[in-house]
Parts: C-alpha cells; sequence; structure tokens
C-alpha cells in the first residue's frame, strides 16, 4: 500500500518531491464504482489497462467490482492471485495457444472473446473442447463514433459474426456478442446503434445470446457536457428492449460493460514540478512519456492547480494559458496550452493535474531514464474542476 496523507499539500509539505507523483484518492474511486455497478444492469468488468496500479484496484474492490476485463497473462495472475474471488474475463481477441492453455487450467478462466474462425478453432483445440466456457465474438463498430477511434483492428462483420455464433451455440458453450464504439464517446445513441447491430447479427445466427457486453468508452467528464454514465444504461436497455432481447430475466441475455475512464478518470492526480519557466513555457519533470501522456493526446482539458508548501505565499495571479513540456530531450514531449495555471507560477512550484486516473501510469516508459515515480494516497475527495471550463466542441477540436 502507498503512504497516506490527508491531502495533496500534505504531500507536498511532507516530500517536498522532487520526482512525478500520482496521488490515489481511493474514496472517490470506491464511490465511483459503486455508482456505476448499481447504475449498470448487469456485470462491471474493469477494463485492467486504463490504470494496472494496485492500490486504484484495491479501491475499486472495496467499492464492490468483482470482475475484470484483462488482455494479457500479466493482467490475469495479477487479478486471480490479489483477487481469488473476483472473476476475469479475457477480452482481448487475439491471444496465444500459451496464454489461453493457463488462463483456462491454471486461472480458471471461463470467459474469452474471440473475432475470427482460426481464433475460435484454437480455444477449441486448447481447452480440449471444453464446453464450460462463455465465448464472445467481437463485432466491428463504424468509425467517427468517438474522440479516439479504436476500429480498424478488431471486429469481424454481422455476418461472419453470425456465423461463429452458431458455431460456438453448437460447441455446446454459451455464446456472447461485443463491441467497442471507442474511447471517450459521450454519444449514447452510438451504443444503441452497436446494440441493434448486435439484434441484426442474432436475428441472422438464429441462436440464443447469452451474454452481451456492450464494451468500454464511457467518458470521463473533462468539460462538464459529457452524460451521465445513466444516459448510456438507459440507450443500452432501451435498445436492448427495441431488438426483443430480454435482460434481467431467468434464463434471458446478462449484459456486460468494460469502463476503464469512467471508473478511474477522477480518482487519481499527476503533481509534476516545475523546473524553469519561459514566458509562458513551463518545463516540467513529467511528460509525454510519462504520466501526462493524455495532455497531448486528449488536449488542454485536465483541470490543474499550483500547490505550495506551508510558509510560501500561494499562488494568486491572473490566470494565464501556458504551454507545457515534459523533462525528456525529445521536442514531441510537448503538450499544447492553453494550460490555464496562475501566472506567477515559478521554478520549483508543484502542479497538481487532475483528472489523470486513466491512461497515465499505464503509459509511462522509461524513455530518456526519466522512470521514476512516486505512488502516495490522500484521505479527501477532492475533484479538481478547471479554472476556464471548455465545451465538448473545443475538446473534440483539441483530440
Amino acid at each position: 500500500m502507498s503512504q497516506l496523507f490527508a491531502s495533496v499539500k500534505e504531500v507536498v509539505n511532507a516530500l517536498r518531491p522532487q520526482d512525478p507523483v500520482f496521488v490515489v484518492r481511493p474514496r472517490v474511486l470506491a464511490a465511483q464504482a459503486r455508482r456505476i455497478i448499481d447504475a449498470f444492469p448487469g456485470d462491471v468488468l474493469y477494463a485492467v489497462k486504463c490504470n494496472d496500479d494496485l492500490n486504484v484496484i484495491d479501491a475499486l474492490y472495496a467499492g464492490g467490482l468483482r470482475h475484470f476485463d484483462v488482455a494479457s497473462m500479466t493482467e490475469v495472475r495479477a487479478m486471480t492471485e490479489r483477487y481469488p474471488d473476483a472473476e476475469c474475463h479475457f477480452m482481448h481477441p487475439v491471444k496465444s495457444r500459451e496464454a489461453i492453455a493457463e488462463a483456462y487450467f491454471t486461472h480458471g478462466v471461463r470467459s474469452f472473446v474471440l473475432d475470427h474462425e482460426d481464433e475460435l478453432e484454437k480455444i477449441f483445440q486448447v481447452t480440449e473442447n471444453a464446453t464450460d466456457m462463455t465465448l464472445s465474438v467481437r463485432l466491428e463498430m463504424p468509425r467517427g463514433k468517438a474522440m479516439m477511434c479504436l476500429s480498424g483492428k478488431f471486429g469481424t462483420g454481422q455476418s461472419e459474426g453470425a456465423r461463429l455464433l452458431r458455431r460456438i451455440h453448437a460447441a455446446g458453450c454459451r455464446a456472447g456478442l461485443t463491441f467497442h464504439v471507442g474511447s471517450q464517446c459521450v454519444d449514447p445513441k452510438a451504443y444503441a446503434e452497436a446494440v441493434h447491430m448486435c439484434g441484426q447479427t442474432i436475428e441472422e445466427a438464429g441462436v440464443p445470446l447469452d451474454v452481451l457486453d456492450v464494451g468500454g468508452g464511457f467518458p470521463g467528464e473533462y468539460t462538464g457536457e459529457e452524460p451521465a454514465f445513466d444516459a448510456f444504461v438507459e440507450a443500452v436497455v432501451e435498445a436492448c428492449d427495441e431488438i426483443g432481447l430480454a435482460i434481467n430475466t431467468p434464463g434471458g441475455t446478462r449484459l456486460q460493460c468494460e469502463p476503464g475512464r469512467a471508473l478511474v478518470c477522477d480518482g487519481v492526480s499527476v503533481i509534476a514540478r516545475v523546473e524553469l519557466r519561459r514566458g509562458d513555457s513551463l518545463y516540467l519533470n513529467d511528460g509525454t512519456y510519462g504520466g501526462l501522456a493524455e495532455l497531448r493526446w486528449l488536449g488542454n482539458c485536465f483541470p490543474m492547480r499550483v500547490v505550495r508548501p506551508a510558509g510560501q505565499d500561494p499562488a494568486c495571479g491572473r490566470l494565464t494559458g501556458f504551454d507545457l513540456y515534459g523533462p525528456t530531450c525529445d521536442s514531441i514531449d510537448s503538450m499544447p496550452g492553453p494550460h490555464w495555471l496562475p501566472d506567477d507560477v515559478k521554478e520549483g512550484d508543484w502542479i497538481e493535474v487532475g483528472r489523470m486516473g486513466a491512461y497515465s501510469n499505464a503509459l509511462r516508459t522509461r524513455f530518456n531514464g526519466f522512470e521514476t515515480t512516486i505512488w502516495v494516497s490522500v484521505e479527501d475527495t477532492v475533484i479538481l474542476r478547471p479554472a476556464v471550463p471548455m465545451t465538448l466542441d473545443q475538446l473534440r477540436s483539441a483530440a
């Protein structure tokens, strides 16, 4: 477990950290897990790839989460060892034979995803034609439904999906469908349209559907205009009713979802130190090769504040838009602004970057040797808000 503090201010006072700090807010994470589990009429699978730090996942577990979307044997081993009463779902559509064997025979994984006939055959061969599995076919989704499109690498067409469903059903396994509309999707209709595509596939297959996994992509709240999670649930449930899919009934179809960002976005911050100020440019000890990659890929939507230790005057200057740069020698290590901070920010100040729970530590590299990071937890439930709010249209343009 990481060291526990009352607040970020206390972290800076006590540590005066020379390296970047990941700040976990367990109470925020646990509360978000409870809220999403209560809102979704099925199984909530946490996408471990989004943030695999055990301090984060322990907090989600404390909030009641008992299902994990895993994509590698490293994730399978870590989750089954730490949470033996939880259920792992191997959601990567392409797996090695060794990974399938270890997941099935050693770790008791019984849920697998595929999108190709050869992958299905591989699963059957490795598990010796086991019939106690749930095998879900991933459908290809149209492009342009989310701020970060994930189409192209995975997914099969509807007719091929129907054929795979028939094979799974004939083999005696539970048959499922899944999809992923993309990351940071802010349109509930995208999920409804995807469910209707599943409905066409189910009709063509002509076999019962045991599981419908509506994937991830549920948005974090960066602008305040993003629809609430409940709006996506409503769209999914309504679409299921429209295609005649019986959910929440004995013998009906079990719903699943795979939130990552929506679960952990608000529960982690990053503290970085200003090493140099040059006009309206700030050079930090963390950047896009470290924990701040999303500041480049998603844009300047992350709330920030200057944190100074006790005995120093607080930063209270006029808000100014800064460009940020990371510590490496690579010019790509830049985070264009405007990132809004007081204009009296200076070398030696610490900046807390909020809502960094998703794809922050998970994307860190060792590039240029900048890899040291401190982990702490804080008791407060502070969720930073943008000093200068932005709109969804501005966020789309930045992304």
